[in-house]
């Protein structure tokens, strides 16, 4: 396995991501982890992310010098360059001239780059620069404006690099990095049916006889999980709250397919509790924190009735964990709630089987286990469901609308083969009423807002160019069938300022 220790970079968790899509298993530790934890881990190879520090900062964060006493095949990227060059006796200097973008490299060499050729476009984000290298190592790789590019050491095993291997503003970077992990002889079996068999494993020796509950939301993550439950043949019970704030269909269309693959599924009935729970209420946050006390509760009493469970199952992923760690990696690794507040007396202990599986990762477990595409490869929806997306008071009448409508834009994107093209889309039912002409009369219509996003990792996003006659489209069908809507537009706010949801 590839350990990346994390400097800040950005693109951190995309090193990880293209490794693992080079089938090789990765994990993000802090840049300053300490020796001890990094041995933990038993990795063949290290990475040394970029950051946004300058290596003269006092402050800025460093590796364990004894790090570079183990030995292992090491590849320094941008900041990580900087670090090994200064750690190993080199000279970084700031550069007269910084490079920011694209660049090519005038000269490359060395096994680093076996298997290139022609022009390799590059992509440089720096202002410091390798000015002398350490004993023992060679120049590889030069641009116009940087001579050392790229370094390697006479060992054979490490290697710097100034740009970024892992963007797709590197065309070629792929390679290079391919090029690391044979040099480093990282195995290459990080493939869904080895990751598969030792899911399956994990979850028979960890759970042997106990039960387990699982809280089912009809999202990808969740139903993957029960679907993995039911495989490896545990005693559970996986929980589908109807709290009311579902897409059309959505209730039936999860039942049948885990019911059909061997899920033990409870459905709870609870839309009216929901609603009633909501009536009058118009703060969004106001909304969340009721949807998620009132799902507690009806969990609360399914566990306590159908009990009693010694496992509580989640569909944590790894950027929760990592996000839970704070800091610049999962140094100490918390558990990311996804059934946050429940009560203590349940006492539960978690099973997070996917807690090192990114979500592209747990799509390919759901493929492998036979879950429906159009769970499978399903946008995300928020927990508290169509509550936050309608603006103002929740009601049965405005879900029925908002229910259409949505069901309307989905279908749509879906028939114009647009649907795997953006990342999220939704409808959002404002409060708001716009005169409007139906025959020879005027009337009051609802305002229906429609928003689709483009993302990698959804912690930024840019509003996505559907084609004007496809939204002219979706337009016309919306209020035409779906009478209480008069009058419709496209959200073209990118995140940030706004977020992806309106809520």
């Amino acid at each position: 396995m590839v350990l990346v220790l994390d400097f800040g970079s950005q693109y951190t968790r995309l090193i990880a991501r293209r490794l693992r899509e080079l089938r090789a298993f990765s994990l993000i530790l802090p840049g300053t982890a300490p020796l001890e934890e990094i041995l933990q881990h038993k990795p063949q190879a290290l990475i040394l992310s970029g950051g946004p520090k300058s290596v003269f900062d006092p402050e800025a964060p460093r590796p364990d010098p004894r790090l570079f006493g183990l030995g292992l095949p090491m590849l320094g990227i941008c900041y990580g360059m900087q670090l090994l060059a200064q750690e190993l006796g080199g000279k970084v200097e700031r550069s007269g001239k910084a490079e920011y973008g694209k660049a090519l490299l005038t000269r490359y060499q060395g096994p680093l780059f076996r298997g290139l050729s022609g022009e390799v476009q590059v992509w440089m984000s720096h202002q410091d620069a390798v000015s002398e290298l350490p004993p023992g190592w060679r120049v590889s790789a030069a641009t116009e404006d940087n001579p050392v590019a790229a370094m390697e050491a006479e060992d054979g095993k490490r290697f710097a690099v100034q740009f970024h291997p892992e963007v797709a503003h590197t065309p070629k970077g792929m390679q290079v990095l391919e090029n690391f992990l044979e040099i480093a002889g990282v195995p290459r079996n990080w493939t869904p049916e080895h990751v598969l068999e030792s899911l399956l494993k994990e979850v028979r020796e960890r759970v042997g006889g106990e039960r387990v509950l699982l809280a089912v939301s009809g999202g990808v993550d969740s139903s993957t999980l029960a679907l993995l439950l039911a495989r490896a043949g545990v005693d559970h019970l996986a929980v589908f709250v109807d709290h009311g704030l579902l897409r059309l269909g959505e209730r039936e269309e999860v039942e049948g397919a885990l019911r059909a693959l061997g899920v033990n599924l409870l459905v709870v009935d609870a839309k009216e509790r929901f609603l009633k729970a909501l009536k009058g209420v118009e703060d969004p946050e106001e909304k969340r924190k009721i949807i998620g006390r009132e799902f507690v509760a009806v969990f609360s009493e399914v566990a306590r009735t159908h009990g009693p469970f010694r496992f509580l199952a989640q569909g944590t992923l790894y950027p929760d964990v990592i996000e839970s760690a704070g800091g610049h990696g999962a140094a100490k690794i918390k558990s990311h709630h996804n059934v946050g507040g429940l009560p203590e007396d349940l006492e539960f202990a978690l099973l997070e089987p996917f807690r090192l599986l990114f979500k592209d990762e747990v799509r390919e477990q759901a493929l492998l286990l036979g879950l429906p595409d159009p769970i499978r490869l399903r946008h995300p929806f928020p927990g508290p469901g169509l509550a936050v997306r309608i603006l103002g008071e929740v009601t049965e009448e405005r879900l029925e609308i908002l229910r259409r409508a949505d069901d309307l834009f989905t279908s749509l994107l879906k028939e114009w083969g647009l649907y795997d093209k953006v990342a999220q889309a939704l409808a959002v039912l404002t409060p708001l009423r716009s005169v409007g002409v139906a025959g020879d009369e005027r009337r009051y219509g609802y305002v229906l807002a429609l928003r689709a996003v483009t993302t990698e990792d959804f912690m930024t996003a840019d509003w996505a160019r559907l084609p004007l006659e496809f939204l002219d489209e979706v337009a016309r069908r919306i209020t035409r069938r779906v009478p209480e809507v008069g009058r419709v537009v496209y959200d073209i706010t990118s995140k940030p300022p706004a977020t992806i949801e309106w809520e």
